[in-house]
Order: C-alpha cells, then structure tokens, then sequence
C-alpha cells in the first residue's frame, strides 16, 4: 500500500479524541471509510497502531512511536509548503505572531502599524498567550515569532534579546506624586492603594517578588485582568498602579513615577524555533522591530 498524508492526518485524529466516531466527525468522512483507512495503514506498516478493546480507542506502544514521527512529518511538510510559498519581495506573505499581554498595550499597534506601511502585502497572524504557550505553539510549529521575555527558555527555542523594559509607579496626571523631580522610596507604598494586574500575567509575578524582597505590603484595593481597565481606573481614581514606563508613552493622563530602589529590569526577545525556515516575512518584521525600537530610543538589551 502506498502511504498517503491523509492516513496519518487520520491517525492522530483518532489518536487525539480517543474516538474513531470523534475523530470522523472532525474530519467529516464516514466512520467505516475512517476505519478502513486506519486498518490500511497498519497493513502497510506491519504493526497494529491502536488499541480497540477499550472504552476509548488507545494507541498501542508501536502506535505512539509512529505519531511521534508522523506529527514531525506533517509539521515539515506544512513548513515546506510555507518555504515553497514565500515569496522573497515581499508582495505577499503571511506571518504567526505571538506576545505575552503588557506587549498588546503599548508595542504591538505601533509594530503592526510599522509592517504594514512597509510590507502591505504580508497577512498578519497575531495571538496573546502566556510565555509557556507562546514557547510550546513556536516547538509545535503553530508560530513563526514570538514576543516575550528573556530568561530560560525550552530546548528548542532561540532568542534575541531587543530591548529592556522598565516598570513604574504609575499615577493619574494630576496626582500630587505626579510632579516629583525624584524617586519615590518604595518604603512610602506601605500606606498606599493600588490598582494590579491580576496573576493570570507574569508581570504581576515580578512586581509582587519586588514588594516581598523590599518587604512592603500595599493594600491592593482593586485586581484586573485587562491592561486598558487598569489604565482606565488609575485615570479616573486616586489608585496608583505599578506597570511598564512604554505603556505611560501614548496616555498622557497617566505618568511614571520610578520608585527607589527601582524594580529590576526585564529583558525582551524576540523568539522562534531553532530549526525553523526562516521566511522573508519572518526577516522583514524582524527587521521593522529593530528600525521602531530605535526610532522610539527604547534602552537596547
């Protein structure tokens, strides 16, 4: 039998519902065609991939061997479809981008906004996840960029440091510490109401290692998980909050106050799957990245 794509697209659909009746719906052919081609594929192997005497349909020990390769065969093939469709002047091209949150807020309109006027041609593919999700999605081959922060990193996954980030007290315009010529010493949040992101973002993570390390507890009056909520509340209230200095840049109501001691800075990168093509797509945005983060004097890395 020659082995086709489509008899290991129907194996890790069954392999992944656990179901031959799942598994033909997602794919929308009849369950005997759909067991029938499974059983083609094992005659032409030589070895029996799943286990049907369950509940749920399993793959045999021979059956998650093959996956394993089966899902890399079919993530290089996609990546060869995508090398074949590049095109090298950039009149057309597409692009799968992901960023962890706070980036969403402050560096991604301008950076899209950037690509666009130079390559109008690329189709932009943008997603927010978590810095785990975005790492595993780039290993998976469901990305080609990711935008995150440095540190240890899957095997698998190589980075380019951009730019460091700086985080703040921030406050409403018309606040008095808004007017400070100085630092604020962290000693004086013991007494003050804050408005943080909740801890569905890294970034909340880092601000509470910093109060614990300084050993001061502000009364955190209000959590969010939007960014825009946030900004929104700290404009309209006295609540100060504690976020990125970039993200204060294109809100004038609001206004960094930097705290003494500072919160330690954190490095931002650029990230993609080591073996992975690199398309002329992924080239240019890495370029329009480097032009705006010049451009905008962010502190480089």
């Amino acid at each position: 039998m020659a082995l086709e794509l489509r008899h290991l697209r129907y194996l890790l659909a069954v392999a992944e519902h656990g179901s031959f009746t799942r598994a033909a719906e997602d794919l929308r052919i009849s369950q005997p065609t759909l067991s029938q081609q499974i059983k083609q594929l094992e005659r032409g192997v030589g070895v029996q991939l799943l286990d049907r005497t369950g509940r749920a349909v399993r793959l045999t020990d021979a059956g998650e061997a093959y996956v394993h390769y089966a899902r890399r065969a079919l993530r290089d093939l996609a990546a060869g479809e995508r090398a074949v469709a590049d095109v090298q002047d950039l009149s057309r091209g597409s692009l799968r981008l992901a960023v962890t949150p706070t980036f969403t807020a402050y560096l991604i309109g301008p950076l899209i906004a950037e690509l666009h006027t130079r390559h109008p041609g690329i189709a932009l593919d943008v997603r927010e996840m978590t810095q785990d999700q975005v790492e595993s999605a780039l290993l998976a081959d469901d990305l080609d960029l990711g935008i995150a922060f440095d540190g240890p990193h899957l095997s698998g996954i190589a980075a380019t440091a951009l730019f460091t980030e700086t985080l703040s007290l921030v406050v409403g315009a018309g606040r008095p510490d808004a007017g400070l010529g100085r630092p604020l010493p962290v000693s004086s949040l013991a007494e003050r109401h804050l408005a943080l992101l909740s801890d569905d973002f890294a970034t909340r993570g880092h601000i509470d290692a910093y109060f614990a390390q300084q050993r001061v507890s502000p009364r955190i009056m209000v959590e969010a998980n939007s960014i825009q909520a946030l900004t929104e509340i700290v404009r309209r209230t006295p609540l100060a909050t504690v976020l990125p200095d970039a993200i204060t840049h294109d809100h004038p109501h609001l206004h960094p106050v930097p705290l003494d001691p500072p919160l330690p800075r954190r490095t931002v990168a650029l990230l993609r799957r080591e073996s992975a093509y690199r398309s002329a797509a992924s080239r240019a945005f890495t370029d329009v990245v480097q032009h705006l983060l010049r451009a905008r004097g962010y502190a480089p890395a």
